[in-house]
């Protein structure tokens, strides 16, 4: 393997075959103009021709973290991205409530860093909708609980932490001392893409800039009324770690909505609430009026709680319709495909 490769962390699975004078990952995204990393060193580069052309979804476009081919006999200062290789992974939340569009976080991610203040009540039902998508995405999930050294007992906060995790690694990161900078060293390897995802203010691009061991990120205060953070990551951007492995900072995010139809992840989110429907007399249980229903026997003695019951089936829901709605906009775009192959015939 070249030592391009190595250093930004390529993968098998990736298998490409061609010159790596050609190949490039993307490395910073901003309103489809790129700079991706070439063995020559970050190059500014465009999507045009046959790319752009055939793509029919905003997913069909390269993102951070993407490895890509560069078109061949470029002379210009902006190389040309001519093919996207495929994804082995992919981090994905819905663009926002009205459009049916993917926004795609990050590519070819390995680990995702999801990043809680001790400073503030974890959100149980974001951190849910954290952990299904991550699941989803084929990454695994390690649990950050950044501003350690701001709160009196991180170790209780990090026990509280751990109930929620189900098992997921929860790390307590502390920046003022770099309490757990090591722990946080030993869980990336050299072959690895992080992601981080979190509140605005929680702390990413500072994590990142302590694990660069130089200031490359802009950083911000949080408001002392709210504890909210302030937009200083406006977009993403992936880094080469010094001692292996890549990190991609991503901005902010108050709202996350979920993207996949699949009920994979959802159901390792919520695994013990899996372990109950399996102990159900039946399997359609609806868990309303049926007999010897193991979910309405844990709600009912407490070792389920309600919200957390609530929040799964909001989320099963939500993914039913998502399901829905993008087999239809499948459907669509197939159409449009074959309407474009046929016009591109009759000239």
């Amino acid at each position: 393997m070249h030592e391009f490769q190595k250093n930004y962390a390529y993968r098998p699975e990736i298998n490409y075959q061609g010159s790596i004078e050609l190949l490039a990952r993307v490395i910073n995204e901003q309103k489809e103009r790129y700079t991706v990393q070439t063995i020559y060193g970050p190059r500014p580069a465009v999507v045009k021709g046959k790319l752009r052309y055939n793509a029919a979804s905003r997913e069909e476009f390269p993102s951070v973290g993407d490895w890509v081919v560069l078109k061949e006999n470029n002379h210009h200062d902006i190389r040309i991205i001519d093919e996207l290789l495929p994804r082995f992974s992919s981090i994905i939340r819905k663009a926002d409530s009205l459009e049916t569009h993917a926004q795609i976080l990050a590519s070819n991610v390995t680990k995702v860093f999801i990043m809680l203040s001790a400073e503030e009540k974890i959100n149980e039902r974001k951190l849910e909708r954290f952990l299904v998508t991550v699941w989803e995405s084929g990454a695994s999930p390690i649990l950050i609980l950044s501003k350690a050294d701001l709160v009196e007992n991180p170790e209780a906060i990090k026990l509280e932490v751990d109930q929620l995790a189900s098992g997921i690694p929860v790390l307590i990161w502390g920046a003022n001392r770099e309490i757990g900078k090591e722990d946080i060293q030993n869980s990336i390897h050299a072959d690895d893409t992080i992601v981080l995802m979190g509140n605005s203010g929680v702390g990413k691009s500072t994590l990142i800039n302590h694990l660069l061991e130089k200031d490359v990120l802009k950083t911000g205060a949080v408001r002392d009324s709210d504890k909210r953070g302030r937009h200083t990551t406006t977009h993403r951007e992936l880094f080469r770690l010094p001692e292996g492995g890549v990190i991609i900072d991503t901005p902010g995010m108050r709202g996350f909505l979920l993207w996949t139809g699949e009920e994979t992840g959802l159901s390792q989110t919520f695994s013990d609430i899996q372990i109950l429907i399996g102990r159900c007399r039946f399997n359609d249980c609806q868990h309303d009026t049926e007999p010897d229903c193991a979910v309405k026997e844990a709600l009912e003695t407490g070792e389920l709680e309600k919200e957390r019951w609530n929040s799964y089936v909001k989320l099963q829901k939500e993914l039913a319709y998502l399901e829905r709605k993008q087999n239809a906009r499948l459907a669509a775009e197939e159409k449009k495909k074959w309407k474009q192959a046929t016009m591109r015939h009759l000239k």
